[in-house]
């Protein structure tokens, strides 16, 4: 048997299993710096993702410092304000106009057992407002991410795209580094392009916080479930 197709050790499958299977998206991080050599590296390693005649679709803009927190906060700026806010809309529809079941079931789930942990009932909506508007901060992350996408290209390009964002967030979770992949940066998407200078023939596709987890954070104690593998898969012999 050729080396090629030799099973891995146990050890290796172990290793990419846990870095799969730990990956969560985390709403509270540390305030540690995340080297920009080792933000290089997992670029570089979730850049090996397939995309269709290997076209890779993505674009990354990398923000730190100054320029993270001015982007911030000029989003909280249009956020904050009702009458600005609702001129704002996303470029693309992330989610269903008409929600069903079983997915309105589970969307209503994971942000009731969120608030929950924060102590926000459903009551509270300017604690809910502020919740959400923790997304505009990445979560204090040290590093946001935001990502585009030409927009001469079609579907089979976003779905490549997912692969690209699956494997930031795998090759983060190997270095012991975590992340919050974010559509709430969608339809503020007008202001990103003008404090980052974005091309037209640019789209926003997401952002992402990235950066060490606090611990301490009970938001982060949030544990989102997945359904048996029975639920959703048929085996055909």
């Amino acid at each position: 048997m050729s080396s090629s197709n030799a099973s891995p050790p146990v050890e290796y499958q172990n290793l990419v299993d846990a870095a799969i299977t730990s990956r969560r998206s985390v709403r509270a991080f540390l305030p540690t710096t995340v080297p920009n050599e080792e933000i290089r590296q997992i670029l570089s390693t979730a850049a090996r993702a397939p995309s269709g005649t290997n076209i890779q679709p993505w674009r990354v803009y990398v923000l730190t410092g100054s320029r993270l927190k001015q982007l911030s906060g000029a989003i909280l700026s249009a956020y904050n304000d009702p009458e600005i806010a609702k001129t704002h809309a996303e470029e693309y529809p992330y989610y269903p106009k008409e929600w069903v079941s079983p997915y309105l079931e589970r969307r209503r789930k994971i942000g009731w057992d969120l608030y929950g942990l924060l102590g926000i009932t459903r009551e509270d909506k300017d604690k809910m407002h502020r919740q959400h508007g923790r997304n505009y901060v990445f979560f204090d992350a040290p590093v946001g991410l935001i990502f585009s996408i030409d927009r001469v290209l079609e579907q089979g390009s976003w779905l490549d795209y997912g692969m690209f964002l699956q494997s930031i967030m795998v090759a983060a979770r190997g270095r012991g580094l975590d992340t919050c992949p974010q559509a709430a940066f969608n339809p503020f998407q007008r202001v990103i392009r003008e404090q980052l200078r974005m091309p037209e023939n640019e789209a926003l596709v997401c952002g992402m916080a990235l950066g060490y987890s606090d611990p301490d954070a009970i938001e982060n104690h949030l544990t989102t479930e997945r359904e048996s593998i029975d639920v959703w898969t048929t085996f055909l012999d």
